[in-house]
């Protein structure tokens, strides 16, 4: 017998599940997502989410409300009778009335190892820090910002050189995987939930643009993990002088390399940046307007001499 779902989600992250959930026979009686935005080349056209555009694709009802903060719409919630529902990178605050507003409350699917990283960021934080591993949490929500007990969990590991846009399509499959299972041991009766170890709490704040920029002073492990974590958005970015000016470059792959110099020095010609400890290859870069270019296509239109100052 299967469940009847409300699912909440807004980002190419979320369609995997809402997909995978349909396709496991559930019933999706309502889908909620952020409203349309201003899109397209002149920021003048509304853009559906992408969770929006898949779930008319599979012919599901769908709600866009700013917030839950009217009566009516905490009620149409509960009006709908449904089961269960299912949270994945919404965006929005759920008031207490919606997260009870099912028969068996709300379950979300989180990109980290709770309590590490909680809140809005949590793939790129991890890759930032130089985490070795993360994964997918099924959790049932309640009023805190991903303190609820834990259902299921899912490791991955992250590689040396995982930018967050790999490790975010990884992490979207096996979190509908992770859900699909989750929601199978709920409709069975049979879904342990354990409470987050009050140790070990880390919140993985939004990016801000101010922190976008590489500190070549930093060792080069950080400044490899800052970049890759950034990658491909917002992409981490450095300033070089180019025909007399200074222009921004975002750098969008890297590696660990050999060499020293003073931090922020080209030491090679294949783009080896000596850093505050040890240097970093530059191999994946971007100018603005410009399409992501591996680093020696990208020397060819770009020349960046061995010895050249990156700020």
């Amino acid at each position: 017998m299967a469940l009847s779902i409300i699912f909440m989600g807004t980002p190419e992250f979320s369609v995997p599940t809402l997909k995978a959930l349909a396709e496991a026979g559930h019933e999706i009686v309502a889908v909620y997502t952020q409203p349309p935005r201003p899109g397209g080349r002149r920021g003048l056209d509304l853009q559906k989410s992408p969770v929006h555009q898949a779930a008319e694709a599979l012919g599901f009802p769908v709600f866009t409300p700013l917030n839950f903060k009217a009566a009516e719409e905490r009620a149409r919630v509960r009006a709908l009778g449904a089961d269960v529902a299912v949270v994945v990178a919404y965006g929005l605050l759920l008031p207490v009335e919606v997260l009870e507003a099912t028969r068996l409350g709300c379950y979300n699917g989180h990109a980290s190892l709770l309590p590490r990283w909680r809140g809005a960021a949590p793939i790129q934080r991890a890759i930032m820090a130089g985490d070795e591993k993360t994964g997918m949490m099924v959790m049932q929500m309640e009023k805190g910002l991903d303190t609820g007990p834990v259902a299921l969990t899912a490791e991955v590991p992250i590689g040396p050189d995982t930018t967050a846009g790999a490790l975010h399509d990884t992490l979207m499959a096996v979190g509908a995987k992770a859900m699909v299972e989750a929601m199978a041991r709920l409709e069975a009766g049979a879904l342990p939930l354990t409470p987050q170890p009050e140790e070990g709490v880390l919140y993985a704040a939004k990016i801000d643009k101010g922190e976008t920029r590489i500190d070549f002073s930093r060792p080069a492990k950080a400044v490899h993990d800052h970049v890759r974590g950034l990658s491909p958005f917002p992409g981490a970015w450095f300033e070089a002088e180019i025909n007399g000016r200074p222009e921004r470059i975002k750098v969008l792959e890297s590696t660990l390399a050999d060499g020293e110099g003073a931090a922020g020095t080209i030491l090679d010609e294949h783009l080896t940046v000596a850093c505050g400890e040890g240097a970093v290859r530059l191999t994946r870069l971007q100018k603005a307007g410009g399409k992501p270019l591996a680093a020696e296509e990208f020397l060819r239109g770009t020349p960046l001499a061995s010895g050249t100052r990156l700020a």
